[in-house]
């Protein structure tokens, strides 16, 4: 899939023990990058950087909450380390909420929701960023910062409040340290995806007391293609964002949805 070069690239990516996240791994590896990668346990880790470096390719990573900002810390702290400064970082990792209305949704779980879906993509940017700007100082070279959000964050998306909220503040987020870091050389981007075949999205689904058939037809009867994202039709744009040949995108929330937002 990937015709990008990101041979000596070093590359951070969150939520990187499946999903979208895992996917794209195998990608930037395929493409020469580095990585740095992170999930919220240590199996999770430990397992992707068994499965990514089977080849040969430069990795490493930990587990934490990132939620958390010590989290961000140690990461930044393990990119100094091995690497001394960072080009790339996709902050992926997140949770999803139940599917109930705003005034039943539990108070703790709309909280760790912000927490863990907004929170942690400031956490990060915040220890992220000094590395690039040590990137570009050193070399010029233009750095990169892709964050994942949702198409629930660029409209209304009933039963789905704080979630929603959270990834509207990550594209406020995003457009923000757009502006910010533009001239330093610095591009910050993120990408909002409708309901895409990943395991927080088809757990559930295969848990659905109406079954997996009605619960998908229902879930994905307001797109305009009636179906679900592949993984790889939305990492294929995760590279785009990210690659330095699209050195001019700056400051953008990517629907890959399927028309939902249109």
């Amino acid at each position: 899939m990937s015709t990008y070069d990101f041979s000596g690239q070093v590359a951070l990516v969150s939520g990187a023990g499946r999903g979208l996240g895992h996917r794209l791994c195998e990608m930037l590896v395929a493409a020469g990058a580095s990585l740095v990668v992170t999930d919220h346990t240590d199996e999770l880790v430990d397992e992707a950087i068994a499965a990514l470096s089977s080849g040969g390719a430069d990795i490493c990573g930990l587990s934490g909450d990132i939620s958390k900002e010590a989290t961000s810390e140690r990461l930044a702290a393990l990119v100094a380390e091995r690497h001394g400064a960072l080009d790339i970082a996709v902050n992926n990792a997140g949770i999803a909420q139940p599917q109930v209305r705003l005034h039943e949704m539990d108070s703790a779980m709309a909280e760790k929701v912000i927490a863990v879906d907004l929170m942690g993509v400031w956490y990060a940017m915040k220890h992220q960023i000094p590395l690039m700007l040590k990137r570009v100082e050193e070399t010029g070279r233009q750095c990169a910062i892709l964050n994942t959000a949702s198409a629930a964050g660029v409209m209304g998306s009933p039963m789905l409040s704080a979630y929603s909220a959270a990834k509207a503040g990550v594209i406020g987020l995003t457009r923000t340290a757009a502006v910010e870091y533009a001239r330093k050389g610095i591009r910050v981007n993120c990408i909002c995806p409708a309901f895409t075949k990943t395991q927080m999205v088809t757990g559930p689904l295969d848990a659905s007391p109406h079954g997996r058939q009605k619960a998908e037809a229902n879930m994905v009867s307001f797109n305009p293609m009636q179906r679900l994202g592949e993984v790889d039709e939305v990492v294929q744009a995760m590279l785009w964002a990210v690659s330095p040949e699209n050195s001019f995108y700056n400051g953008q929330a990517l629907s890959v949805d399927g028309g939902l937002s249109a």
